[in-house]
């Protein structure tokens, strides 16, 4: 993840008081709130990783085939990932 878990706490109490104060959101349990955003946030930042995880395990499943054709490593990690944000339709 390009952001550390405290400063995605940050943004998450940051982005709750401006959504409260732009009355986009009423809410009393305003530390409640400020939770669910900060795990949203979590969650979707971490989805690149969660990405980059699953190509490793696809890629090492075929790194005999692909050291036998010669293929670049970095070459098919970028296609793979490239495959899965499409399957997964995330926005990176």
């Amino acid at each position: 993840m390009l952001l550390s878990k405290e400063y995605v706490g940050y943004l998450a109490r940051e982005l709750t008081k401006k959504l409260i104060a732009g009355e986009f959101i009423e809410t009393e349990k305003v530390a409640a709130t400020t939770e669910k955003v900060h795990a949203a946030l979590l969650e979707e930042l971490s989805l690149e990783d969660r990405i980059n995880d699953e190509v490793r395990v696809i890629l090492e499943a075929y790194a005999d085939e692909m050291r036998n054709a010669g293929a670049n490593y970095q070459e098919m990690f970028r296609k793979v990932k490239n495959e899965l944000v499409r399957k997964y339709k995330a926005v990176l």
